[in-house]
Protein backbone atom coordinates (compact mmCIF):
# COMPACT_ATOMS: atom_id res chain seq x y z
CA UNK A 1 0.00 0.00 0.00
CA UNK A 2 2.96 2.46 0.56
CA UNK A 3 4.93 2.05 -2.28
CA UNK A 4 0.90 2.79 -4.22
CA UNK A 5 0.78 5.82 -2.31
CA UNK A 6 4.04 7.36 -3.34
CA UNK A 7 3.74 6.13 -6.96
CA UNK A 8 0.69 8.29 -6.73
CA UNK A 9 2.66 10.79 -5.39
CA UNK A 10 4.82 10.52 -7.95
CA UNK A 11 2.23 10.84 -10.36
CA UNK A 12 0.80 14.01 -8.53
CA UNK A 13 3.99 15.83 -9.01
CA UNK A 14 4.64 14.88 -12.41
CA UNK A 15 1.39 15.98 -13.66
CA UNK A 16 1.51 19.23 -11.42
CA UNK A 17 5.03 19.87 -12.91
CA UNK A 18 4.04 19.85 -16.52
CA UNK A 19 1.80 22.69 -16.13
CA UNK A 20 4.76 24.50 -15.56
CA UNK A 21 5.74 24.38 -18.62
CA UNK A 22 2.80 25.90 -20.24
CA UNK A 23 2.43 29.27 -18.00
CA UNK A 24 4.87 32.42 -18.60
CA UNK A 25 4.09 34.47 -15.21
CA UNK A 26 3.82 32.28 -11.88
CA UNK A 27 2.73 32.97 -8.43
CA UNK A 28 4.96 33.12 -5.52
CA UNK A 29 4.99 29.46 -4.60
CA UNK A 30 4.81 28.25 -8.04
CA UNK A 31 8.06 30.33 -8.49
CA UNK A 32 9.14 28.35 -5.56
CA UNK A 33 8.60 25.07 -6.65
CA UNK A 34 9.82 26.12 -10.27
CA UNK A 35 13.28 26.77 -9.01
CA UNK A 36 13.36 24.59 -6.16
CA UNK A 37 14.02 26.73 -3.58
CA UNK A 38 12.08 27.61 -0.37
CA UNK A 39 9.79 30.17 0.21
CA UNK A 40 12.38 31.55 2.63
CA UNK A 41 14.53 31.43 0.43
CA UNK A 42 12.67 33.24 -2.55
CA UNK A 43 11.33 35.78 -0.13
CA UNK A 44 15.11 36.28 0.94
CA UNK A 45 16.17 36.88 -2.89
CA UNK A 46 13.21 39.26 -3.41
CA UNK A 47 13.60 41.53 -0.26
CA UNK A 48 17.29 41.91 -1.53
CA UNK A 49 16.59 42.35 -5.39
CA UNK A 50 18.67 39.25 -6.22
CA UNK A 51 15.65 37.63 -8.69
CA UNK A 52 13.87 39.60 -11.32
CA UNK A 53 10.09 39.56 -9.58
CA UNK A 54 7.06 42.17 -10.33
CA UNK A 55 5.07 43.15 -7.33
CA UNK A 56 1.77 44.91 -9.89
CA UNK A 57 -0.32 45.95 -6.93
CA UNK A 58 2.51 46.58 -4.45
CA UNK A 59 1.67 43.16 -2.09
CA UNK A 60 1.45 40.17 -4.74
CA UNK A 61 4.43 38.62 -6.12
CA UNK A 62 4.70 37.36 -9.49
CA UNK A 63 7.71 35.54 -11.90
CA UNK A 64 8.25 35.60 -15.04
CA UNK A 65 9.27 31.79 -16.03
CA UNK A 66 12.13 32.97 -19.04
CA UNK A 67 13.43 35.27 -16.42
CA UNK A 68 13.45 32.28 -13.91
CA UNK A 69 15.17 30.74 -15.98
CA UNK A 70 17.84 33.57 -17.28
CA UNK A 71 18.97 34.63 -13.91
CA UNK A 72 19.02 30.60 -12.75
CA UNK A 73 21.44 30.11 -15.69
CA UNK A 74 23.60 32.93 -15.13
CA UNK A 75 27.11 33.36 -13.49
CA UNK A 76 28.25 30.08 -15.68
CA UNK A 77 30.88 28.67 -14.49
CA UNK A 78 33.53 27.59 -17.08
CA UNK A 79 34.99 23.96 -17.16
CA UNK A 80 38.71 23.43 -16.56
CA UNK A 81 39.11 22.29 -20.29
CA UNK A 82 37.52 25.39 -21.13
CA UNK A 83 39.94 27.22 -18.92
CA UNK A 84 42.84 25.66 -20.13
CA UNK A 85 41.45 26.79 -23.86
CA UNK A 86 41.13 30.06 -22.86
CA UNK A 87 44.86 30.44 -21.07
CA UNK A 88 46.12 28.76 -24.02
CA UNK A 89 44.52 30.87 -26.50
CA UNK A 90 45.62 33.91 -24.24
CA UNK A 91 48.95 33.19 -24.54
CA UNK A 92 49.01 32.83 -28.11
CA UNK A 93 47.96 35.97 -28.76
CA UNK A 94 50.60 37.67 -26.57
CA UNK A 95 52.93 36.52 -28.84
Amino acid sequence: MDVLLKRFDDLERLIKSRGYFQKEVFTFSEGCAYCGFTQSYMYKLTSFNKIPYYKPNGKVVFFRRSELDGWLLSNRIASEEEANVYMSKKRRDKQ
